[in-house]
């Protein structure tokens, strides 16, 4: 994958100064978009890394049907904190289906299947999300070593195929609420994500 950086700027947030990147991949098959969220200086230790992929529903409507918001925000908050970090913010809504597939996904849910029947029943694999673009990022930056905030080891296996050992994943759990607790469920039992403190 060839990666392209398309544009640059200062970004202030209510968890301070980032600055915010525009990257473009592009493979064979496809080309792919990410935006970054860089704070501080990478150099030195370890930085805190999130991949974080783009969840309308939860990310801007803030829809308590999953996680997602909550992940952002605990992340963004730590790389303030912690003054430096990176967040990787990919472009593939609803586990790679799209918004309008994962929307039809919404439908089957409400009739009773789970999230990842109801990507099987629609024709796609429980999870189509490719890492391969962050990993293009995380070497753009010249990162060797990342601590990682998440809880889902394809992720770091991602970021270990692209040649940077993960020194550390830090969960990002979110408390259960009623409306997204069967959802969390059903990553950790069929999807392998790691929910649980140790």
């Amino acid at each position: 994958m060839e990666l392209r950086k398309i544009a640059e700027a200062a970004f202030p947030t209510r968890w301070g100064d980032f600055r915010i990147f525009g990257f473009q991949g592009v493979a064979a098959d496809r080309i792919e978009e990410a935006v970054v969220l860089l704070r501080g200086d990478l150099e030195g230790a370890p930085p805190l890394v999130r991949i974080h992929s783009q969840c309308l529903t939860g990310d801007v409507f803030h829809s308590l049907r999953c996680d997602c918001r909550a992940q952002l925000e605990i992340a963004l908050q730590r790389i303030g904190e912690e003054g430096r970090g990176l967040l990787i913010y990919e472009h593939q809504e609803g586990r790679g289906i799209g918004l309008l597939n994962k929307l039809r996904a919404y439908e089957l849910q409400d009739a009773g299947a789970d999230t990842v029947d109801a990507n099987e029943q629609l024709g796609f694999d429980a999870d189509l999300r490719n890492y391969s673009l962050p990993g293009e990022i995380l070497r753009y930056f010249g990162l060797r070593a990342i601590r990682l905030l998440s809880n889902n080891p394809e992720k770091v296996q991602a970021a270990e195929r692209a040649g940077v050992k993960v020194v550390e994943r830090i969960p990002c759990l979110v408390a259960p609420a009623d409306t997204f607790r069967s959802y969390l469920e059903t990553k950790r039992i069929r999807l392998g994500h790691l929910l649980d403190e140790n």
